[in-house]
């Protein structure tokens, strides 16, 4: 009976085995690669895989998700003869899990060294200075290098990054100096600006004070000749107006007496302020003139009756004369 339990023990280990290396469970985003006798079979996918124990074996297991994969640190050389110290990180991804089997017998040591070596003729044909300004088209470059080769190992290059560019201590002080420059020489020339703009402000502000200004004067010129020519013209309408109610005072009953009477008054005053001339005694040489000239400014105005108003500023104009 014991050797029936062995036996029994025995059969159900070996079942146990059997299942064993028959179900495979690959996990999400992975690939195993299988080999019967040696040779390449099949590529098992994620989920449940029964595979023919002691013939067929999982040979290699790959991710399938994207690999970070940091480039060491290397020197390289530009254009200019300038030792450049670059550190950059890719990002694959394998696509062919047969081809990552057997297309290479590292295919991560494969694309690092190739990483390095295109990163160095890149770096090579361009100036220190573009170095900084390009890391796009290094970028680019480098993996458009790499992507066609790994092709062969199943392998997708997506993308590259330069981490660092580290120039020698000396070109770096060298830099600094340049940029404090460049600053310095900004500064001078936007103090240079702002003077200048200053400047042209306060000029255009005196310009256009200067412009009110006349503006102004011009206004106020206006205004006055505007203001002489009114009262010019009210003293002459005053004037025209007085010299017409003169005249039809005059033609009105008793205006010919009232005139007589004016007459005499301004021919006695006349003769008043020449008697008191120099502080002699001035005496007509014919008294009979007043009376004359009474009567001489009459007739005039009795022989024009229908004359303008004017007729009447002429006569006391004559008679002023005379005196």
């Amino acid at each position: 009976m014991e050797n029936i339990g062995g036996v029994a023990l025995i059969l159900f280990i070996m079942a146990l085995v059997f299942v064993i290396k028959t179900i495979n469970v690959v996990p999400q985003q992975h690939a195993w690669v299988v080999e019967r006798l040696g040779k390449y079979h099949a590529t098992l996918g994620p989920g449940l895989n029964i595979v023919v124990p002691f013939i067929d074996r999982i040979a290699y297991k790959h991710s399938l998700k994207e690999i970070p994969l940091d480039v060491p640190p290397q020197v390289c050389i530009t254009k200019d003869n300038t030792q450049l110290q670059v550190d950059g990180i890719l990002y694959f991804q394998i696509t062919d899990a047969m081809r990552a089997s057997y297309g290479s017998s590292n295919y991560i040591a494969a694309i690092t060294q190739l990483a390095q070596t295109t990163l160095r003729s890149v770096i090579g044909k361009m100036e220190l200075d573009k170095t900084f300004e390009e890391r796009d088209h290094i970028n680019t470059t480098i993996v458009s290098a790499i992507d066609e080769s790994a092709a062969n190992w199943g392998v997708k290059v997506l993308r590259y990054e330069i981490k660092d560019l580290t120039p020698p201590k000396e070109i770096l002080h060298a830099m600094q100096a340049q940029i404090t420059a460049e600053r310095e020489k900004r500064a001078l020339i936007a103090a240079s600006e702002g003077r200048k703009q200053e400047q042209i402000n306060i000029a255009n502000g005196e310009r256009e004070a200067a412009i009110a200004r006349s503006e102004g004067e011009k206004q106020a010129s206006i205004n006055r000749a505007e203001g002489q020519a009114a009262a010019i013209l009210s003293i002459a309408e005053a004037s025209a107006e007085a010299i017409r109610k003169t005249a039809a005072a005059i033609q009105s009953p008793g205006g010919a007496d009232a005139v007589n009477l004016k007459v005499a008054e301004q021919y006695v005053g006349a003769f008043g302020n020449l008697a008191k001339t120099n502080n002699s005694l001035i005496v007509p040489a014919n008294l009979g003139d007043m009376s004359g000239l009474i009567a001489t400014a009459m007739q005039v105005i009795k022989t024009q009756p229908a004359a303008s108003p004017a007729a009447a500023k002429v006569v006391t104009n004559q008679v002023s004369s005379k005196v």
